[in-house]
Order: C-alpha cells, then structure tokens, then sequence
C-alpha cells in the first residue's frame, strides 16, 4: 500500500473542538490496509534483535499483536492500573491534567530482554515513555519503538530522545 493517509479517516472537532482525530478502524476494517500496515511495521524492524513487543492499552494491542506474530515473538500488554490479573510492576507518570499508571505482569519481561513498543499513535510519547522506563526498572532494554501514525507538531520523539523512534504515516 502506497498511502496509507487514503484510508485513514479524519474527524474533525472529536473528542473535542478544535481536534482532528485520526481514526484508524478505517485501516482495520481493510483487510489489505491493515495487512500492510503490519507488514509496513515489521519491515521497520528488519535488522533489530528483540524477544518481546510490548502493545499499550488498547490500540498497541491492535498492532502489536500481529506484529509479534508474523515475527515470531511473545506479546507482552501494558495496561491501565487494575486491569491485570496478576502480579504487576507499575510506573505512573503525569498527563497534561493529572497522572495515569500504566501495568504489565511482573513476570512478563525479564533482565536482559529486547523489547520493541508498537502502537497506533506517537502524540506526546507520555505512556511510551513510561513504558520504556518500566522496562528498564526490571534490567530490560527498549531496542526501537514503532508507531502506525505520528502527530509531528505534539513533539512525542522529543520525550523518547535516545530511544529508536519509526512511523509509517506522519501528520
């Protein structure tokens, strides 16, 4: 697939004024879209070494599944607080009007595994940038971050300086 901007579709003044939401079930209800977007993502990866993707609540799931199938890898998601079942570490972090905590099990990664982030959205790399920094509490390393869709003017790569930063579609 050449643009993958031909099937995204915009929604203007959602979830509120002024906004222009990039909404991506459009690419998901294509089957050949999204299969190029996961081939797209995969082929951003050729040439790293990781054993785990890591898939934020809930869109990261979307891609980061299938991604880490066709490579071959586990999948590991990073959930709001309270969401999993079992033992987790956490990291909280703020947001522009209060904070959140993000979760993965705490046997889900271990010290001196690869970790690649895959999600839909790079905006302003807050729970990614969380999410790496759990990572590395427990010994682990973040070896590249890929994005479906970038919000260039919200400035997210600079949060993730130093970290390995792809997209397909930037905006």
């Amino acid at each position: 697939m050449d643009n993958f901007k031909n099937i995204i579709r915009n929604v203007p003044n959602f979830p509120i004024e002024g906004i222009q939401f990039k909404d991506i079930t459009t690419v998901l209800k294509d089957p050949v879209g999204f299969k190029a977007s996961i081939k797209a993502m995969e082929e951003k990866l050729q040439g790293i070494d990781f054993d785990i993707v890591i898939g934020p609540e809930s869109r990261g799931f979307i891609f980061g599944t299938p991604l880490a199938v066709t490579m071959g890898k586990s999948f590991v998601p990073a959930r709001k607080k309270g969401k999993l079942p079992s033992e987790v570490i956490s990291k909280t972090y703020t947001l522009e009007y209060g904070e959140n905590t993000i979760e993965i099990h705490k046997d889900a990664i271990l010290a001196g595994q690869k970790i690649v982030i895959a999600d839909d959205l790079l905006a302003t790399g807050g729970t990614c940038k969380a999410i790496c920094e759990l990572v590395e509490s427990v010994g682990a390393e973040v070896v590249g971050l890929v994005f479906f869709i970038e919000l260039l003017e919200l400035n997210g790569r600079e949060t993730l300086k130093g970290y390995n930063v792809s997209s397909l579609v930037t905006y």
